[in-house]
């Protein structure tokens, strides 16, 4: 069991692992090792609750194919279980921000003296782009 949250939790089966090799620092390893992962988690068939699945396709952006996978991937580190821990710690991290729900925005309105004060600036900018425009000699 991966663990979100207290009330939030997903089953192993739900994330899928990748290895494939990686670029990078590694040596000859590279060339015989997959050490890079790509992670899988298939937003619409998880146990998440519906409203944390909308929020987590808004934040993953472009790591969320169009089937609703998202795909986190990591090369960062030369061994294989230190770029599958980086993975699955992304992946949690960004199911936790998804969980919180945003504040609702209180609409307001600006008051009295701000108003009053970007009319004056309005008024002083256009006298002075009144000063720069060419007068006509015959007028």
């Amino acid at each position: 069991m991966i663990t979100i949250t207290q009330g939030i939790s997903l089953a192993d089966d739900e994330v899928v692992e990748r290895f494939v090799r990686a670029s990078g620092p590694g040596g000859q390893n590279i060339n015989k090792v997959a050490t890079a992962v790509e992670l899988r988690f298939d937003i619409p068939q998880s146990s998440l609750p519906p409203d944390v699945q909308a929020r987590l396709i808004t934040l993953a952006g472009r790591r969320v194919t169009t089937a609703g996978l998202l795909v986190i991937d990591s090369r960062i580190y030369r061994s294989q279980a230190r770029n599958r821990e980086a993975a699955l710690d992304r992946l949690v991290a960004l199911i936790q921000r998804a969980v919180r729900k945003p504040r609702q925005r209180r609409p307001t309105r600006p008051k009295a003296a701000a108003r009053e004060k970007r009319l004056t600036d309005k008024k002083r900018r256009s006298a002075v782009k009144a000063l720069r425009t060419a007068r006509d000699p015959d007028a």
